[in-house]
């Protein structure tokens, strides 16, 4: 089948040929575009976060009272809710992690002027910290209770800290980031880190610098705080009712509230991440199957107008197999133009949104990827107008003189 007379048959009518190849065009950019973003945030949502978010339960209690003492409570309620059974560990924090609260700090990796600096989030912990969250030691150790601190102000400058690689790498990036380290906060204090964590990410999942956490044994003297209780496996949603009801127990002059699973809290803060990607799925479906039907429509369209050509070329002597080959090249010619065109047109859509959303530059496999697509979407859109063709009699060329 020679390419030049189909090409010249297509150009005879070339207002269906031109719009199809544009839609193929349009097509391959919004689809290889949101398959790429729908990529991503799947990525994102799925990033390992270092803690055993399935296993824990987070409830805040909020004192009320002249005489309440946060710092007197803590104690008390860790170790009753220790007590309950299927707990495995418990700590207490001013803010839970994944949640889209927290409290920023800013390190620095030596006292020299210049010196390397890293923002972080900090969460105030209890000694169990390391185990409630279920986070990994890669060195060093764990708080002990000697370590946690009930300053009477927040101006008590830290002593001691559990950090993750991230931050210290971001503190140390020439090396030298390990358990032993001395980092400086904004005032020039020194703080030691004591233990080093594989992975943890903190309180918002936007932040390019999610994964620089830090822990401080500490107890600060406010009204409110989380407690994080992890439950062994499979114990979480019996243990949880129990939460609520022992603080409860032990003083009435509180306010218990916000009781939710960390795999809840997780999910909310991804909702945003998770909408997108099922609205772009919902479009690249969407522009699939509109282009698929126009193919279809085309390739119908093309046969109802050729009735007499092709009834006169298998009177001379085509296999039905020629027939389907003719209409199947056609749409080949016509969708291999419009992915050309829609391979330029995907790079510079991708170029104006990194641009002006600052998103990741597109990799470059996705392109033929989505040429391939194309491509089957076009041949198989046009099979069934090809079948149909071919069974077209070699009498309809008389009949139709």
């Amino acid at each position: 089948m020679e390419f030049g007379p189909i090409w010249r048959a297509s150009l005879r009518n070339k207002t269906g040929p031109v719009l199809m190849a544009l839609q193929i065009a349009l097509t391959l950019a919004v689809i290889v575009n949101a398959v790429f973003i729908i990529k991503q945030r799947i990525d994102k949502i799925t990033r390992p976060t270092g803690m055993d978010v399935d296993n824990i339960v987070t409830v805040q209690s909020f004192g009320f009272g002249d005489d309440f003492d946060l710092q007197e409570s803590i104690p008390e309620d860790l170790a009753a809710l220790q007590a309950i059974p299927g707990v495995r560990a418990v700590t207490s924090s001013q803010h839970v992690p994944l949640s889209g609260s927290g409290w920023g700090t800013e390190l620095a990796g030596s006292s020299e002027d210049g010196a390397p600096r890293a923002g972080g989030v900090q969460y105030f912990v209890n000694a169990d910290a390391v185990n409630a969250f279920g986070v990994q030691l890669e060195s060093g150790r764990a708080f002990t209770p000697e370590d946690v601190e009930y300053p009477e102000n927040f101006g008590v400058p830290l002593s001691q800290v559990i950090m993750t690689r991230a931050y210290l790498d971001a503190l140390f990036p020439q090396g030298g980031g390990q358990a032993g380290a001395t980092v400086y906060d904004n005032l020039g204090n020194p703080v030691t880190v004591i233990g080093v964590l594989d992975t943890m990410h903190g309180a918002w999942v936007g932040w390019d610098k999610l994964e620089n956490v830090m822990l401080v044994p500490r107890v600060m003297p406010v009204e409110f705080n989380y407690y994080i209780v992890r439950a062994e496996p499979g114990e979480r949603d019996r243990v949880m009712p129990q939460v609520e009801e022992t603080l409860l127990a032990i003083n009435v002059r509180r306010i218990v509230k916000s009781l939710r699973t960390h795999s809840e809290i997780r999910d909310s803060s991804y909702q945003g991440d998770r909408g997108m990607a099922v609205v772009l799925a919902v479009v690249v479906g969407l522009m699939a199957m509109v282009t698929g039907v126009g193919i279809v429509g085309l390739a119908s369209f093309a046969v109802r107008q050729r009735i007499k050509q092709i009834g006169t070329r298998r009177a001379v002597g085509a296999r039905r197999r020629d027939i389907v080959r003719y209409f199947m090249v056609e749409n080949w010619m016509i969708t291999t133009i419009g992915v050309a065109i829609g391979s330029v047109l995907t790079i510079a859509v991708n170029y104006w949104m990194v641009v002006s959303f600052e998103l990741e530059r597109l990799d470059p496999l996705y392109v033929p990827a989505g040429i391939l697509s194309l491509w089957l979407l076009g041949l198989l859109g046009v099979a069934g107008p090809a079948r149909k063709a071919s069974a077209i009699s070699p009498a309809i060329a008389t009949r139709t003189v």
